[in-house]
C-alpha cells in the first residue's frame, strides 16, 4: 500500500511534481553540505602541538578529502547495487556519524583532529549518490538533476557564510562546524521524508530513459570494457575539474583574503549564488532536448564553454578588465559549468543514449572517486612542491591548464559519443 502523499504527488501535474522533487533532493544536499564544508570558513592557522611539514588546515583539508574520495571508491559498488529500501536511513544515519566526528574535533588536541575529519569526509562520501538515486531515470531528470547540482554551488557559500556568523558572534572555530552542522538537521529531516514518498519512475519514464536497475560485478565490467576509452577521457578532464572546485571551495576564506575581503563573510554567499541561479537555467533547460544523443553532445559543449568561460575570466581579472568579485563569479561558473554535468545528467543521459539498462550513479561514482584523488593530489602539490606560492598566483596559474586540458579531452570524447550513441 503506497502512502497517500505519494498518490498525490502520482498525480501532480508535471511542474507540481518536479518543484516538489527537486527542492527535497536540493534541501537534502544542502543539509549534508553543513556537515562538510563550514570548516573551510576558518584558517586554522595555530594549533597548538602541530608541529608538522604540511600546515595544519591543508593536513585537515587532505584528511577529510581522503575519507571522502575512500567512500567514493567504495561507492562505485554500493551506489550500483543499492535498492529503493533503507536509503533514507542510510542517509541520516552517515550523516550523523559526519556530525559525531565534528564534535569530537571540537573535544580532542591536534594532531588526533586529523583523524575527525578523516572520518567525517569517509561518512559523506556516499551521500550525493543516495540522493541522485531519487532523481534519476525520469523524463525529468535533467531538470531534477540541475535542481540538485545547484544545491551544492549555493550550499558551500550559505554554509561558510553562517559559519563565518557564528565566529563573529563567539563560536571558536574548534566547535563552529558542529555548530553549523546541528542547525540542519530538521531541514534534513523533512527532505528525507519527502524523497522516501516519492513514486518511483513509471513505464513512460523507463521507456524515455531505460530501467534503471541495480549492476552487479559483471554487468560493471561489460559496460567498462565497452566504453572505457570514452569515459576515461571524461573522468580525466573531470580530476582537473573536481581538483579545482575543490581548492576554489576549501581555500575561498585565504583567496578571498588575498583579494581583500578577509572580514566579509557575506562574500561567500554574494559570490556563489548568482552561479548556481546560471549553472541551474542553463543545465534545467536541456530538459526540453528528447534526443539523449543530441542532450550527450550539448552537454560536452556546456563542459567545453565553461572551461573557456574559466580561461576567458581569469585573463580578464589579470588584465585588469574584471573586478576580483566579477572573477570569483566567473571562474565559479566556468569550473561549475564543466563540473556539474558529471554529477546528474550527463550520465543519466549516457545511459539512455547507449541504450543499457542500469545506473547512473555507477558511473558518477568512478568519476568521483577519481575526481576526488585528483583533489588530494592538488593538495599536495601546493603544500609541498609550492608552499610559497601566493594563493591568487597558484589559482590563476592552474585555471589555464584546467581550461586547456578539460577542453581538448572534452572534445575527443565528444567525437567518440557521436559514433557510438543512439538518438
Amino acid at each position: 500500500m503506497t502512502h497517500g502523499f505519494t498518490d498525490r504527488l502520482r498525480a501532480a501535474p508535471p511542474a507540481v511534481f518536479t518543484l516538489v522533487a527537486g527542492m527535497a533532493g536540493f534541501c537534502a544536499y544542502f543539509s549534508m553540505y553543513a556537515f562538510r564544508k563550514p570548516f573551510a570558513a576558518g584558517h586554522y592557522a595555530h594549533a597548538m602541538g602541530w608541529d608538522f611539514l604540511i600546515d595544519y588546515k591543508t593536513s585537515l583539508l587532505i584528511a577529510q578529502v581522503l575519507g571522502y574520495t575512500i567512500a567514493k571508491f567504495v561507492g562505485i559498488k554500493v551506489i550500483a547495487e543499492i535498492g529503493r529500501g533503507g536509503r533514507a536511513a542510510m542517509v541520516i544515519g552517515l550523516i550523523t556519524l559526519a556530525w559525531l566526528a565534528l564534535i569530537a574535533f571540537a573535544l580532542i588536541p591536534a594532531p588526533w583532529t586529523v583523524g575527525c575529519l578523516f572520518a567525517n569526509g569517509l561518512s559523506l562520501g556516499m551521500i550525493w549518490g543516495l540522493i541522485f538515486s531519487y532523481m534519476e531515470g525520469r523524463r525529468i531528470s535533467d531538470m531534477l538533476g540541475a535542481i540538485l547540482c545547484a544545491s551544492f554551488i549555493v550550499s558551500s557559500g550559505v554554509v561558510k557564510s553562517v559559519a563565518g556568523w557564528l565566529m563573529l558572534h563567539g563560536v571558536s572555530e574548534e566547535w563552529m562546524p558542529a555548530a553549523t552542522g546541528v542547525l540542519f538537521f530538521p531541514l534534513l529531516f523533512a527532505s528525507m521524508w519527502v524523497l522516501e514518498h516519492l513514486p518511483a519512475p513509471d513505464a513512460a519514464d523507463e521507456a524515455a530513459r531505460t530501467a534503471r536497475v541495480p549492476m552487479n560485478g559483471a554487468e560493471r565490467a561489460a559496460f567498462l570494457r565497452d566504453h572505457g576509452m570514452e569515459l576515461v577521457l571524461l573522468v580525466l578532464g573531470y580530476v582537473l575539474l573536481t581538483a579545482m572546485r575543490d581548492f576554489r571551495d576549501n581555500f575561498a576564506a585565504e583567496l578571498w583574503a588575498g583579494l581583500g575581503y578577509a572580514k566579509d563573510p557575506g562574500v561567500f554567499s554574494a559570490s556563489e549564488l548568482p552561479i548556481g541561479v546560471v549553472v541551474l537555467g542553463v543545465l534545467g533547460a536541456l530538459v526540453v532536448i528528447r534526443s539523449n544523443r543530441t542532450a550527450l553532445l550539448a552537454m560536452h559543449g556546456v563542459i567545453v564553454f565553461g572551461a573557456v568561460l574559466l580561461a576567458v575570466g581569469t585573463l580578464g581579472f589579470q588584465l585588469k578588465i574584471l573586478s576580483p568579485l566579477a572573477w570569483m563569479i566567473l571562474t565559479g561558473a566556468g569550473l561549475y559549468f564543466g563540473y556539474t554535468p558529471f554529477n546528474a545528467m550527463l550520465f543519466d543521459r549516457m545511459i539512455a543514449a547507449l541504450g543499457r539498462a542500469g545506473n547512473a550513479g555507477f558511473l558518477i561514482y568512478i568519476a568521483d572517486s577519481s575526481g576526488y584523488a585528483g583533489s588530494v593530489a592538488l593538495l599536495l602539490y601546493r603544500s609541498l612542491a609550492a608552499p610559497k606560492m601566493a594563493w591568487i598566483s597558484f589559482f590563476t596559474t592552474a585555471c589555464y591548464v584546467t581550461a586547456a586540458v578539460v577542453t581538448v579531452l572534452t572534445l575527443i570524447s565528444a567525437l567518440v559519443f557521436a559514433r557510438e550513441s543512439r538518438a
